[in-house]
């Protein structure tokens, strides 16, 4: 006999309304179909305290989405602020599209390219079809986006079948983007519209130009820059500097670009399917070769001039710099000199006397974790000759203990590798002319397309992932969680100093992430759902699925030298060590 329901079953009409539950405990109500920029508008108003920049989008139920997006069902809802990785993108990308709905109009025909990111928060473009525009033209230019922005005109999102946006592009002799779309499996696109300008942009936008208040245009010499506030100041533009050092790298690079024949990665993807891919990557590699054995020449140089006997390398986490200084040592061998590794790690202050950061943890990455004051009387000495007993730092007790004792000879110069090393308060003793500094970071990179940018900064999560799996058993879930910490890690002790370096290596290399995508997209597959790190490893995923990946065949013909086997394994150098200091 079966036990009678307890329930009540009853048919019911269609719900007309649906609840939205924020962090905040709020419980919000609205008809079906509301867009979430709504709800958050109103969350605001109930808490305004907790909303002190902008939002530019949300996550709901665990995934982002875009302020027009529209709630069908009860939903979990968590604000995106400007001052957050992806509200800074979606901010950006929306400006880009702001500049080029307002070119179309002051320069019909006119077509503007997004080259590079600059450190004050900005992107460095140039016209490719026409000279630089005067800087009464930017003025025009400046006033018509100021225009737009202020009429809150709408963007608004169509998703097309792939053959209108393919004509759509042929028309506009787009070739950026007809390249890229030789790569696309799905047989439509999305495509955004700012008043009579409609593109592909890859991620979200905002839905109105009302919320793109914070932008200028700076004139240059051979382009100009577009000026935004950065995610972690986003209620102001940061003073402009001079980033010279930085400034010829990018002028480097792209006459490297020019050399290799790979102007986007439309570009990158013809040369791998043409099956070029074996003589991309030598050229590649000898381009960095050759940028190594100058940085050692200019060592030696100094060296014989009396001076540069100490050589500090700097630069942000998956640069390269382990595998960079190797090179170097090699290179600085084959000219003569002898490099010696000394170990900062060894002049970590006693465990008890560590600073601590605002949580209360010990702040290994301050520069007051450091024994400086050690550190520079040891420099003193062995730069002068002399024989040092230096410490050693035992990091089961937390203790500094003696270590081994160190003279240098006449034809020794030391390599010291650390996040401080561009810091003038690392080494305040030690005369100027006897210090060799280099910034070693990913730079630049092959971009999407003319106006979707390519951040440095994901190319380096890509190989911290691949690393951090191979040779630490991370899972990509683990690297992603810590990726935040190891950039704010970086914006405070690196990044401010790298315009102190005597010389710049750009580690990027133009074929890697035809490399990565193999190694990286069944990593970030394993990521769960509806986490923050899910949000990311979409993200990289989606943005990795414009990339033609090299087969098993194609990674085995990267040089066993080459930086980026610091990352996907198989590097000859992986055991090498310069000599360590011995007396």
């Amino acid at each position: 006999m079966v036990a009678k329901s307890t329930f009540e079953i009853a048919i019911s009409e269609p719900r007309t309304h649906i609840r939205v539950t924020l962090p905040t405990g709020d419980v919000l109500e609205a008809p079906v179909n509301t867009p979430i920029m709504y709800f958050l508008e109103a969350n605001r108003r109930n808490h305004p305290q907790l909303y002190n920049n902008e939002i530019m989008g949300g996550i709901l139920n665990g995934r982002l989405r875009e302020l027009a997006y529209e709630v069908q069902h009860d939903s979990t809802l968590a604000p995106v602020l400007h001052s957050t990785s992806d509200g800074g993108r979606i901010y950006r990308r929306s400006l880009t599209l702001l500049l080029t709905a307002a070119v179309d109009e002051v320069f019909p025909g006119v077509k503007v390219g997004v080259k590079h990111s600059i450190p004050e928060g900005g992107y460095y473009c140039e016209l490719r079809n026409r000279e630089p525009f005067t800087p009464a033209e930017l003025e025009q230019l400046s006033a018509r986006m100021h225009a737009i922005a202020a009429a809150d005109e709408p963007i608004t999102k169509r998703v097309v079948p792939l053959t209108e946006a393919l004509s759509l592009f042929q028309a506009r002799q787009a070739d950026d983007k007809l390249r890229l779309l030789e790569q696309r499996t799905r047989d439509d696109l999305t495509l955004y519209q700012l008043r009579s300008r409609t593109d592909y942009y890859f991620g979200y936008m905002l839905p109105s130009t009302k919320y793109l208040t914070d932008f200028w245009l700076t004139h240059t010499a051979e382009g100009f820059i577009l000026r935004f506030p950065r995610s972690d100041s986003p209620t102001e533009l940061q003073t402009e500097t001079q980033n010279t050092k930085l400034t010829d790298i990018f002028r480097e690079t792209n006459k490297w670009l020019q050399v290799l024949g790979v102007e986007d990665i439309g570009r990158l993807n013809h040369i791998t399917r043409a099956g070029r891919s074996a003589e991309l990557i030598l050229v590649a590699e000898a381009l960095h070769e050759k940028r190594v054995a100058y940085i050692a020449e200019q060592i030696y140089n100094g060296y014989q001039n009396g001076d540069r006997r100490v050589v500090l390398i700097a630069g942000p986490s998956a640069s390269g710099k382990t595998t960079f200084a190797k090179r170097l040592a090699v290179q600085l061998l084959a000219s003569g000199l002898r490099p010696f590794a000394l170990e900062l790690d060894n002049y970590f202050v006693d465990r008890d006397a560590t600073p601590r950061d605002a949580s209360g943890e010990y702040d290994f990455e301050a520069l007051g974790a450091l024994n400086v004051a050690r550190f520079n009387e040891d420099l003193l000495k062995l730069t002068a000759g002399q024989q040092v007993q230096l410490p050693r730092f035992d990091f089961i007790s937390g203790k500094s203990v003696p270590g081994m004792m160190a003279q240098l000879d006449e034809n020794q110069v030391l390599i010291i590798e650390g996040i401080h090393g561009l810091n003038p308060e690392l080494v305040p003793s030690l005369p100027q002319d006897t210090i060799y500094r280099v910034y070693v970071s990913a730079l630049t990179q092959v971009n999407v397309d003319a106006h979707n940018r390519v951040p440095t900064t994901d190319v380096r999560l890509l190989r911290r992932i691949v690393r951090d799996a191979r040779n630490r058993g991370y899972t990509a879930t683990d690297t992603l969680q810590r990726w935040g910490s190891v950039r704010r890690g970086e914006k405070r002790n690196i990044f401010p100093h790298q315009e102190n370096a005597d010389i710049m290596f750009n580690s990027a290399l133009v074929y890697e992430l035809t490399a990565l995508r193999p190694l990286t997209e069944p990593l970030l597959r394993q990521v769960k759902p509806n986490t923050p790190a899910h949000i990311e490893a979409n993200r990289l995923l989606s943005f990795l699925g414009w990339v033609r990946p090299l087969s098993k065949e194609e990674i085995t013909t990267i040089p066993d030298t080459s930086l980026l086997r610091e990352f996907i394994g198989g590097s000859n150098l992986e055991h090498y060590h310069p000599d360590t200091l011995s007396g």
